[in-house]
C-alpha cells in the first residue's frame, strides 16, 4: 500500500520516509463507525445518548486524524520524495475527517445534552450539521476523484517484500480496485450524509437516505478498521524485509 510498483531488491530509507497510515486507517474506521452507532441511537432511542462519551470518542479519534494528516499535508512530499501522492489521498482526507470529528466532538461536549433536551433532537442537530454539509459533499466527490484516480495509475500496489499484500505484486489492479473501492464508499456515504442532513431540516422523509448513509459507512468503516490493523503487520514486515 506504501509503493507504486512492485521492484526486486527494493530497499527503503525509512530514516527519511515516516508513514503512519496505519494508525490512521484504525481511526477512519472506528470515526465512521462510531457516527453509524451514534445516527442509530439517535433514531432509536434519544435519551440512552451520552454525548459526554461520543464527545470523548471524536475529540481522541479527530485529534489523532487531525494531527498526522496535517504533518502529512504540509510536508512536501512526506514519503521522501517517491510518493508524493500520498499526502494527498491520506494526509488530506485525514485532516478533513479529523477537523469535523473534532467540531463534533466540541459541539456534543458543549451543547449535546442542550439539543438531546428539545422536542425535536433529531432535527435540532440537523440544523446544527447542515451548514457543514456542504465541506462534507465536496470531500465525498474528493474520494470519489481519488477512487478513480486509483483505478487509472494503479496505485496502492504494494511490492513483494511486504507480508499478505505483496501477495498480489503482479496484479497492481487488484489492491488498486479494493482501496479505490473502499474509498469510494465513504465519499458515497459523505454525499448520503449531506442528503440525509438536508432532507431532515426540510422535514422529507429520510428513512431510505438514513439506511443508505448507515450502510456505506457502516460496512467501509469495518474494512478500513480491519484493514488499518492488518497493515500493523504487513508494514512492520515491509520494513524489516526492505532495510
Amino acid at each position: 500500500m506504501i509503493t507504486l510498483a512492485a521492484q526486486e531488491g527494493l530497499t527503503i530509507d525509512w530514516a527519511n520516509m515516516p508513514t503512519y497510515n496505519t494508525i490512521m486507517a484504525v481511526a477512519v474506521g472506528a470515526g465512521l463507525i462510531g457516527l453509524v452507532q451514534l445516527g442509530r441511537q439517535l433514531r432509536t432511542d434519544p435519551t440512552k445518548v451520552s454525548t459526554e462519551g461520543w464527545a470523548v470518542t471524536f475529540g481522541l479519534l479527530g485529534a489523532i486524524l487531525a494531527a498526522t494528516g496535517l504533518h502529512m499535508t504540509l510536508t512536501w512530499p512526506l514519503a521522501a520524495g517517491g510518493f508524493p501522492f500520498d499526502n494527498i489521498i491520506f494526509g488530506e482526507t485525514s485532516l478533513g475527517f479529523g477537523a469535523l470529528l473534532l467540531g463534533t466532538s466540541f459541539y456534543l461536549w458543549k451543547r449535546g445534552a442542550a439539543a438531546l433536551a428539545t422536542s425535536r433532537p433529531v432535527e435540532t442537530l440537523a440544523r446544527v450539521a447542515q451548514p457543514v454539509t456542504v465541506f462534507v459533499g465536496g470531500l465525498g466527490l474528493s474520494l470519489l476523484a481519488i477512487a478513480v484516480a486509483g483505478v487509472k495509475y494503479e496505485l496502492f500496489a504494494a511490492p513483494p517484500q511486504e507480508p499478505i499484500s505483496g501477495e498480489f505484486a503482479e496484479y497492481p489492479l487488484v489492491e488498486a480496485i479494493f482501496m479505490s473501492g473502499l474509498i469510494a464508499l465513504v465519499g458515497l456515504g459523505a454525499l448520503a450524509f449531506a442528503f440525509l442532513v438536508n432532507r431532515v431540516v426540510n422535514g422529507r422523509s429520510t428513512a431510505v437516505w438514513a439506511r443508505v448513509t448507515g450502510w456505506l459507512w457502516a460496512v467501509s468503516g469495518v474494512l478500513f478498521l480491519l484493514f488499518g490493523a492488518m497493515n500493523f503487520f504487513t508494514h512492520i514486515g515491509l520494513i524489516v524485509n526492505t532495510m
